[in-house]
């Protein structure tokens, strides 16, 4: 019976821990938030919920690959640290310039478009804070004892956790959206974003 209550109490405090690190890692600005937003602002909610849905999922899955043994290679082969730096740096700077030559929302709406579910979920694999995510994940908070049951408790908290937060940030987006209607004030806005995930690559580069 005492052992029993040990076991249960070890396994809330480590899922306790778990939601905790998931809570933080995905409320937090990143480049996957500044985007949301981003998106938000310029395209609206619904027009967003792919990009949303690929974040979500698209992390959730990659968990899924560091669990079966992916991010062993970082470990035998360091050098994908550097390119994966390199290729997420060089493609989120792309992103950046992207959000800060969008100039006014009727324009986003006619000419642009918000990034794709399949974009959003491929944009996992070269985000180096994604990356960083997953596998501290995976090494803190599965059990060798029983590494499908760990592992699958530690995708399912990422994702009950996860989109709920990514849905708000896309939400502060949408609640900022009529307040930035004005062509100069969206343009310096998008800026503003723009220089922000740049900003987001320097703490990956360290």
């Amino acid at each position: 019976m005492g052992a029993n209550l040990q076991m249960d109490l070890a396994m809330f405090e480590n899922v306790a821990a778990l939601a905790l690190f998931a809570f933080a890692s995905s409320i937090t600005p990143g480049p996957n938030n500044i985007m949301l937003l981003t998106s938000g602002v310029n395209f609206g909610f619904y027009r967003t919920i792919p990009h949303l849905s690929g974040v979500v999922l698209g992390f959730g899955f990659l968990v899924l690959c560091v669990g079966f043994g992916l991010g062993s290679l970082f470990t035998a082969f360091p050098q994908l640290h550097l390119v994966l730096k390199v290729v997420g740096g060089l493609y989120l700077l792309y992103l950046a310039w992207r959000i800060a030559t969008t100039t006014t929302i009727s324009n986003a709406s006619a000419d642009a478009r918000p990034m794709s579910f399949m974009e959003a979920s491929l944009f996992q694999w070269v985000n180096p804070k994604a990356w960083a995510m997953a596998i501290t994940a995976v090494t803190v908070y599965t059990s060798t004892n029983s590494p499908l049951w760990s592992l699958s408790l530690v995708i399912a908290v990422f994702l009950s956790i996860n989109m709920p937060c990514v849905v708000l940030w896309t939400g502060f987006g949408t609640a900022f959206r009529r307040f930035l209607e004005n062509p100069r004030v969206l343009r310096w806005f998008n800026r503003t974003m723009g220089i922000l995930l740049v900003l987001s690559i320097i703490p990956m580069i360290g």
